[in-house]
């Protein structure tokens, strides 16, 4: 893979694949007018986002979706109207989730009727502070139903981005 400054015709599809998954304006925020992308050398396709503090997000090569990385979660976070894309954890579990820790049902205080299994999803705790990002397994409705199980498998931790700060 190399590192290389996208078209113009790039950042607006990339732009409108971020707008049509997530929300409209989310194209935005993960896909900056100064963002990098990754190019695989075999395919000639985009396989990352890079923003200025890091990885936005991954894109999946089978769908052509995004997948949110812990920088592309802050960016989203910032601009997502609560509840939004979240996943509404209890304060006693949000360490954990911070570390990477996968989001069992029984610890989901409510989480957005409007995603989907297999979506990208905020993790956040009581206070709406981004714990992490990972992949919706179940329907909102079964996560609240459940009492065990995994609900969310977290792909990164907000520790990630702090010791990278560090």
């Amino acid at each position: 893979m190399y590192e290389e400054k996208p078209s113009p015709r790039t950042i607006r599809r990339l732009r409108a694949i971020a707008d049509y998954q997530f929300f409209p304006g989310a194209g935005n925020a993960l896909v900056p007018d100064d963002a990098r992308v990754l190019v695989s050398r075999n395919t000639g396709r985009v396989r990352a986002i890079l923003g200025r503090e890091g990885v936005m997000a991954t894109v999946r090569a089978s769908d052509y979706r995004l997948l949110l990385r812990i920088h592309g979660g802050l960016a989203l976070h910032r601009i997502a109207r609560w509840p939004s894309m979240r996943a509404i954890v209890v304060n006693e579990v949000a360490d954990e989730i911070r570390r990477g820790g996968n989001l069992f049902a029984r610890h989901v205080l409510y989480i957005d009727e409007n995603l989907r299994p297999w979506d990208e999803v905020l993790i956040v705790d009581e206070d709406d502070n981004l714990c992490g990002v990972g992949r919706l397994l179940l329907s909102p409705h079964e996560v609240l139903y459940f009492t065990k199980g995994v609900a969310v498998i977290t792909r990164e931790g907000i520790w990630l981005a702090e010791r990278v700060e560090e």
